[in-house]
């Protein structure tokens, strides 16, 4: 049997999306863009809102390396803005730094759910293209090793910061 690369990077990327669904379930959305405070003390450690909104950068990135079409999984222009990973995340107590708890958490799904199933149809040639990132081709040389990295560990690691946001939060693990 053979099994593509998108597919199985697609695998990846569908586990993180499940424990991103469990990592949301019972967040108050009064708490979604706020800072965690154990102990009435607030810990500058990234939210939900700043995770979730984060990480929805990337599918349209994504997306734009392999050449398809631009519009397929774009954010608002104010995600970049708040977002990029040169933002700070920032307690937001009257909801008025971020964008609605809605609006974020459906850019992330929609985004990430569009790139499993177009990872699943990709052909293979595409993920074999050398890296135009020259930052990132230092890396990962290839668009299916930093495509990898984008629907799996990237996202991973800042799932654990949501995992860790829970835990000082007071919600326990997911």
């Amino acid at each position: 049997m053979t099994y593509s690369t998108g597919n199985i990077i697609a695998d990846s990327c569908r586990l993180c999306l499940s424990y991103t669904e469990k990592l949301l379930t019972d967040i108050p959305p009064e708490l979604f863009a706020r800072f965690a405070a154990p102990g009435g003390e607030p810990i500058a450690s990234n939210h939900p809102a700043f995770v979730l909104g984060h990480l929805s950068l990337y599918p349209p990135r994504i997306v734009r390396a392999w050449g398809q079409e631009r519009g397929l999984v774009d954010v608002p222009t104010s995600f970049e803005t708040v977002f990029s990973k040169d933002a700070q995340c920032e307690d937001d107590p009257d909801g008025s730094i971020y964008p609605h708890r809605d609006t974020i958490v459906e850019a992330f799904f929609q985004g990430y759910r569009t790139i499993i199933d177009r990872l699943r149809e990709l052909d293979e040639e595409v993920l074999q293209r050398a890296n135009p990132n020259e930052a990132m081709a230092k890396r990962f040389p290839t668009l299916g090793s930093m495509h990898a990295f984008y629907c799996g560990g990237h996202l991973m690691v800042h799932l654990g910061q949501l995992s860790a946001w829970r835990r000082m939060a007071g919600l326990g693990s997911a």
